[in-house]
């Protein structure tokens, strides 16, 4: 494979990924979720979409994978320590801070299908 085809095949995933989070977003909009930051990056880790849904904020890592199981499991155990590790620090931002929940979801954008939501995922 050259340079030529590895940098249009990162490109590929890059948008593949960006449209995702897009899907993802209007899925959880449509079930009641506020969506309030995209691709929320510190140095210590990134969050796909943050949502909040009255008190409750829910940090969502989304995987477009062919089935649910490959989304669920491709997010790692140090993809988890730095999707909190960042969440810390978006909410010791909120001037909310102490009256929200927090929960870490998964959305698996699946082909040919609707997206899948998974709850407390980690």
């Amino acid at each position: 494979m050259s340079d030529r085809d590895i940098t249009l095949s990162r490109r590929k995933a890059k948008r593949r990924g960006h449209v995702s989070e897009y899907v993802a977003a209007l899925v959880l909009m449509l079930k009641g979720y506020r969506i309030v930051a995209f691709r929320y990056r510190t140095k210590l880790g990134e969050i796909d979409i943050i949502a909040r849904k009255r008190d409750l904020a829910v940090f969502v890592e989304v995987k477009a994978r062919r089935d649910e199981l490959r989304a669920v499991d491709a997010v790692s155990y140090a993809a988890q320590k730095r999707i909190r590790n960042a969440s810390d620090l978006w909410l010791s931002r909120q001037p909310d801070y102490s009256r929200l929940s927090q929960r870490y979801d998964i959305v698996a954008v699946l082909p040919g299908r609707l997206p899948r939501h998974f709850p407390d995922a980690f």
